[in-house]
């Protein structure tokens, strides 16, 4: 970022039918809305289960791929490495399977003092499987966190909001791939692979933002020591990818962005008076009065869910962590997209699901995207 120039971030939420369905965005690009050479991120929300087997993710990011590879100049392939695609499965409850797109474009400064929107986005090297779930995950994830500041032009972590991760699981052929190396990974199971990954990838937001030190963490902290978490990390494993993808949100004073973005912590899976808060404090909304304004105005709440570890909210017994049937970021999302949905009165949400290290155990970040007033009217 120049002297001359500052950053004009835009966020856009867009339905769809399923998760190949870009024509919504098609029709936006059409209609001259949005313009795909300046989109930075994509953060999707689709309707698979979430878990290990969840191919909605690896399907809506190749779509993506495919649809801005010419609009790009470039092979699908390279798309990924340009824009970060990060696609969130399961859209449990009364959650609604959208995208929300952020273009980023430099533009004049104006010469005003306000905070406003800024993104940045970076990328770790792949990792070995016996390096997920622990520290050599944490420290690449926190030096990515710390790139990607220095892309959205955020000088001070005060300023983070935000920072969402799409991080790499293990399977049975990387778990079988270590052992034949002599290499130990932290897990067997896959499905528990993606906590430890999520888990380490927040931790490393955490050192990164100042949240954490780095001399309090080693391998064994990581889906140990609930104590150390951060406030402003989400994470979402995928089988899509062997490295992080890190996006940073966050504000910056001068920038030309219609939105601001605040962010609050969920205590745990029914604290909607901690999101009515955010809203009101931040952003002078009161989910009650003024419905039609809020309507108006938020692009977008983006949060994490998961089963409290203890078995417990708020005093009463939890059977998330017990149902053979479902699992238990399911039922999560589920419950917080609920509450959520209830506060903002609309339900394509944000809400993924596994918290583990974002926020307190049972609880989780949740950041609100809302356009300026002046804005809403242009």
């Amino acid at each position: 970022m120049t002297a001359a120039t500052v950053q004009r971030v835009d966020v856009f939420r867009v339905a769809c039918s399923g998760p190949g369905d870009l024509s919504a965005v098609t029709a936006m690009v059409d209609g001259g809305r949005l313009d795909p050479q300046h989109i930075v991120a994509v953060m999707g929300k689709t309707e698979g289960n979430g878990c290990v087997n969840d191919h909605t993710r690896d399907f809506a990011a190749t779509s993506w791929c495919h649809y801005l590879a010419p609009h790009l100049g470039c092979s699908a392939d390279e798309v990924a490495q340009r824009v970060a695609l990060v696609m969130s499965g399961g859209t449990e409850g009364v959650l609604s399977p959208h995208f929300t797109v952020f273009t980023r474009q430099q533009v004049p400064a104006t010469g005003h003092a306000m905070k406003r929107l800024v993104i940045g986005v970076a990328h770790t090297r792949d990792f070995a499987p016996e390096e997920m779930g622990r520290m050599a995950q944490v420290d690449a994830t926190a030096e990515a966190v710390r790139a990607a500041m220095q892309d959205a032009g955020v000088t001070s972590a005060a300023d983070v909001h935000f920072v969402q991760i799409k991080c790499p699981l293990l399977t049975s052929a990387k778990v079988n791939d270590a052992l034949r190396r002599g290499a130990v990974p932290v897990t067997h199971d896959a499905y528990e692979s993606m906590g430890f990954s999520r888990g380490a990838s927040a931790l490393g937001v955490a050192v990164a933002l100042g949240e954490v030190a780095r001399a309090e963490l080693d391998d064994a902290a990581v889906l140990s020591n609930w104590q150390l978490w951060s406030a402003r990390a989400s994470a979402s494993a995928g089988i899509e990818l062997e490295g992080n993808v890190v996006i940073v949100l966050g504000e910056a004073e001068g920038a030309a962005s219609p939105c601001r973005i605040a962010h609050t912590v969920m205590r745990d899976a029914v604290d909607a008076a901690s999101v009515r808060r955010l809203l009101r404090e931040a952003f002078d909304l009161d989910a009650d009065r003024d419905g039609t304004a809020l309507a108006r105005r938020l692009v977008n709440l983006l949060s994490k869910a998961e089963a409290s570890p203890d078995g417990l909210v708020r005093g009463e017994r939890h059977t998330m962590l017990n149902d053979s049937d479902i699992n238990a970021t399911r039922h999560a999302r589920a419950a917080v997209g609920g509450v959520l949905a209830s506060v903002v009165g609309h339900t394509a949400l944000y809400v993924s699901g596994g918290a583990e290290h974002q926020g307190p155990a049972g609880g989780g970040p949740v950041a609100a995207i809302v356009r300026m007033e002046s804005e809403v009217t242009r």
